[in-house]
């Protein structure tokens, strides 16, 4: 039998994200040590050194909490692995009368399925679910019943013309390289938030969808996101699009989708995981009929190779459907929750 994907409840705890280490310390080892086999030690303590200074320049409001996530690691790596950020997604939002929020996270880190945990947490606009990993500070996919459900997914990489022409000879890996290196003196003197780190921060704030929406919107990023929102009330649903210049809000009509690519804002680049154009179609392509229950959604192209988690929440009823995946097969058994 697969295994249940465990909920732990934080909401008396000041650091979730520490609490949240402490009782599933297994699973954060476990992702920890992946880490220094995937980066190296010395990478990973290169990296580390770097993201703390980075986040200690600028003031970043969860920093006490990833010191203390630090402290309580064997070795170098909190830092570096809280500020990643390295996910493909795809999403749906349906906008009817009570709107919910198809979510599948696509992460080549493999393993992420199997440790997958939901963490009850709390903060001063009231209660939600994190649904994520032990001594990650920041939220990819989170609902709050009774405000909204949101999730973020990585945009494309701006191109450079030598990265193009790597990329038209074959050679996409080197595109990537080159893009992802032109891209690091921006993102270092930037003083924003990190995108996940805004949605922590969203998640304990906003007391609803308008007000989530304007944070999502105008805070200040160090880097590109594309961010998905749905509330309670019917028409509460968007996309809003977030490169280093510019935004946009896309409102559903009646539904809205989001994989890694952009939709309203001119910035040439390719998403940074495969196949997404062909799985914002398919996500579009559900969501003008009947979405089949019990995850009979979560089909190619939506789920592909790298898929790690999938997810059903509506903020309404408080309705969450989660799946841990490792590609396109299930490895824990379905939870529900209302």
């Amino acid at each position: 039998m697969l295994p249940a994907i465990p909920v732990f409840d934080l909401l008396d705890e000041a650091q979730p994200a520490l609490a949240a280490m402490r009782a599933a310390p297994v699973r954060a080892q476990a992702l920890w040590l992946w880490a220094r086999g995937h980066y190296t030690p010395a990478g990973l303590a290169i990296a580390d050194k770097l993201s703390r200074h980075w986040l200690r320049r600028n003031d970043n409001p969860l920093r006490d909490e990833l010191d203390s996530i630090a402290a309580a690691l064997p070795g170098a790596g909190a830092y570096a692995l809280n500020l990643s950020f390295e996910w493909g997604c795809t999403v749906g939002i349906g906008a009817a009368e009570a709107p919910f929020m198809l979510r599948v996270l696509d992460w080549p880190l493999e393993g992420l399925g199997e440790r997958l945990c939901v963490f009850r947490q709390t903060g001063p606009a009231g209660d939600w679910l994190n649904l994520g990993w032990p001594g990650f500070v920041g939220v990819i996919t989170a609902l709050a019943p009774g405000r909204f459900c949101l999730s973020i997914n990585q945009p494309p990489l701006p191109q450079r013309a030598i990265a193009r022409m790597a990329r038209q000879a074959g050679a996409d890996f080197l595109g990537r390289a080159v893009d992802w290196l032109a891209a690091r003196p921006a993102r270092w003197r930037h003083r924003g938030l990190p995108p996940a780190h805004l949605m922590r921060l969203v998640c304990d704030n906003a007391p609803d969808y308008a007000a989530a929406l304007a944070m999502l919107r105008d805070t200040p990023l160090a880097a590109g996101a594309i961010f998905s929102l749905a509330g309670t009330q019917p028409g509460e649903a968007a996309v809003i699009e977030r490169a280093e210049e510019s935004h946009a809000v896309i409102e559903a009509r009646p539904n809205v989708v989001a994989a890694n690519g952009w939709q309203c804002i001119a910035n040439p680049g390719a998403p940074r995981w495969r196949y997404s154009a062909e799985r914002h179609a398919a996500m579009t392509a559900l969501l003008a009929g009947p979405v089949p229950r019990d995850f009979g959604w979560l089909k190619p192209p939506i789920a592909n190779e790298g898929s790690r988690l999938a997810a059903m929440m509506c903020p309404a009823t408080g309705r969450l459907e989660l799946l841990g995946m490792e590609g396109v097969t299930a490895v824990t058994r379905p939870l529900y929750l209302e």
